[in-house]
């Protein structure tokens, strides 16, 4: 009984022995100590897109309906209302054919004119025309000639009974003038038209006067085709039997 007394005791104190021990070499760490506190991080900023650098473009999406290169807007499209606005006289309960009218009239006009067959509004004239009977006792008469219209090269000759008076005079805008010497009775004068001119037929003005410086006739011929003839009767009375 003593022995196992003896035995518990024993262990007891060295138990209590090896704790000494053992606590007797524990150190404990502290805690790190921070001179100061850590700074705290801020929320990332984020930026209002509409308050950025306007410098750069917007992006725009784009409308196929608003771009005419891709669809092309019609010119009647439901809703717009056709423009009233006309440079056009035109009657709206007027024959519609007549608006064409007179632009062919104009054509036709035209088109005479390039042939050569009218000139200052007037047709060809293809007969010979006829100046009436002219008495006179002057031994002589003084014929004066020009174009009075556009100076085309119109050309005419001149024939008194048959005689060649002037082959071949081509009117200018100034008067050109001869001398027709008459017989006794009836003489006949014609004054031909050998050509057309450049811009349609045959045009001339004349003016007759006798030996005195008298005037005696005025007129003119218009448009003549080649080899149309102005012609006169010119009865020349002896002054004798005259008074």
């Amino acid at each position: 009984m003593k022995h196992i007394l003896f035995f518990i005791l024993f262990f007891t104190a060295l138990t209590v022995s090896a704790q000494g021990e053992f606590n007797s070499g524990y150190k404990s760490i502290p805690a790190p100590k921070f001179d100061a506190k850590p700074k705290k991080l801020s929320a990332p900023e984020v930026k209002n897109p509409e308050s950025q650098n306007t410098d750069i473009p917007s992006i725009k999406t784009p409308n196929v309906f608003d771009n005419t290169s891709i669809t092309p807007k019609s010119k009647f499209q439901i809703g717009e209302e056709k423009s009233k606005f006309s440079m056009s006289t035109e009657n709206k309960f007027a024959n519609p054919g007549d608006r064409y009218v007179g632009k062919m009239e104009k054509d036709l006009d035209r088109a005479l004119k390039d042939a050569g067959l009218k000139e200052d509004g007037q047709p060809l004239v293809m007969t010979d025309v006829s100046y009436g009977d002219i008495r006179t006792d002057s031994p002589y008469f003084i014929i004066r000639c020009r174009d009075y219209g556009v100076i085309d090269g119109d050309l005419i000759k001149a024939v008194l009974n048959q005689d060649v008076i002037r082959e071949r005079m081509m009117l200018q805008y100034e008067f050109q003038e001869f001398k027709i010497s008459l017989q006794e009775g009836i003489n006949t004068f014609e004054m031909i038209a050998l050509n057309k001119g450049q811009y349609g037929g045959n045009t001339g003005q004349f003016e007759i006067y006798d030996a005195e410086g008298k005037f005696i006739l005025r007129d003119y011929w218009q448009n003549f085709n080649t080899g149309v003839q102005a012609k006169f009767i010119i009865i020349k009375e002896d002054k004798k039997l005259k008074k």
